[in-house]
């Protein structure tokens, strides 16, 4: 976390909650309203502008579910907590996955590579879809 901290130019704390689904749950629900357990929400200060802060803002991670995810892909829990802060790191220095064209998974497979973490998140949201050919095979 501190490597990818510094990575990411981070100068303010983080703070990282690893906790049950019930808890990321209801935290989903409060902040997000989606009423699901997910793996990693993040949180940045208000304060927070360009990575100077006391506190750049707090990450929670779902430990049931980085023991799921561990199991099924044969890594460790412990690579998977990786893994899943530095998903949220990026969130945290402005990411976002569902808007950006890409540029959040370029950067997190660059980091994860440098960082010798198993395929993230993004990685494995894609590995999942079938591939634009697959799906007019199919139609």
């Amino acid at each position: 976390m501190l490597r990818a901290r510094r990575m990411l130019s981070f100068r303010g704390r983080i703070n990282v909650l690893v906790t049950g689904s019930t808890e990321l749950r209801s935290l989903n629900r409060r902040f997000r309203e989606n009423d699901k357990a997910t793996d990693v929400l993040t949180f940045p200060s208000s304060s927070f502008v360009g990575g100077h802060a006391a506190l750049a803002g707090d990450i929670a991670i779902s430990a049931d579910i980085a023991r799921q995810n561990a199991a099924r892909l044969g890594h460790s829990v412990a690579n998977e907590v990786k893994i899943l802060a530095l998903h949220g790191l990026l969130h945290m220095a402005g990411f976002d996955h569902e808007r950006d064209n890409g540029a959040m998974a370029r950067r997190e497979k660059q980091l994860r590579l440098q960082l010798r973490l198993e395929p993230g998140l993004i990685e494995r949201a894609q590995a999942r879809r079938p591939s634009s050919r697959a799906r007019k095979k199919s139609a």
